[in-house]
């Protein structure tokens, strides 16, 4: 039974600005494989799982060994360039003041999820990698999450095979329009419209 005070959030381009890190993580896969990665490109796109990104640029036999090499890399490239979304933390402290648990769920290797957080002091209850669109779901509903917030129109999806309500912004690649369109319950303009809309949203339940 989901948990009307148990909220998860996505990671990138949601509570975090990734795309300096990747940015840095691809040009340095580059100097090591030779392949050239157009990585202006690719942060323009971030969500799905790394190895969607990688089969633009590299053969399909290729593609395993170049994201075990890139997730090894990452943390040296992508940790200290990443920035916290403009409200990231507040959102994650209006749930947890309201007695509830933040849950982030991520197509992010859950490692280099975790480095993200704890280098900018976002302190979510649980992390959980490796999961995208519906696959959420699993990850959701073990956490007993009714709120799922994202900006892909892949959360949109994770977030309605649970049975969460679905809550956007779009500071990902997706706009307000793509994500209304996939069913985006709530669309915010960022997280810095999260805590009194959060409070709006338990004042209704209540």
């Amino acid at each position: 039974m989901a948990s009307l005070l148990t909220v998860g959030f996505d990671l990138d381009m949601t509570l975090i600005d990734s795309r300096p890190g990747i940015h840095a993580a691809y040009r340095a896969l580059t100097a090591e494989t030779g392949v050239p990665i157009d990585a202006d490109l690719a942060v323009t796109r971030l969500g799905p799982p790394l190895e969607q990104e990688l089969a633009h640029w590299f053969p399909a036999d290729r593609i395993a060994a170049a994201a075990d090499r890139y997730r090894e890399i990452y943390p040296a490239h992508a940790i200290a360039p990443t920035l916290a979304m403009p409200g990231a933390r507040d959102a994650i402290q209006a749930v947890r003041a309201a007695g509830g648990r933040a849950v982030v769920v991520t197509a992010k290797h859950e490692p280099n999820a975790k480095l993200h957080l704890a280098h900018l002091g976002i302190e979510p209850d649980a992390v959980v990698g490796w999961l995208w669109a519906e696959a959420k779901a699993e990850a959701l509903r073990e956490y007993g999450a009714s709120v799922y917030v994202g900006d892909h129109v892949g959360d949109v999806r994770g977030a309605r095979a649970a049975g969460a309500l679905a809550v956007v912004t779009p500071t990902g690649p997706c706009s307000a329009e793509e994500l209304r369109a996939a069913g985006a319950d709530v669309v915010l303009p960022g997280l810095t419209a999260f805590p009194a809309w959060w409070d709006a949203y338990r004042a209704d339940l209540a």
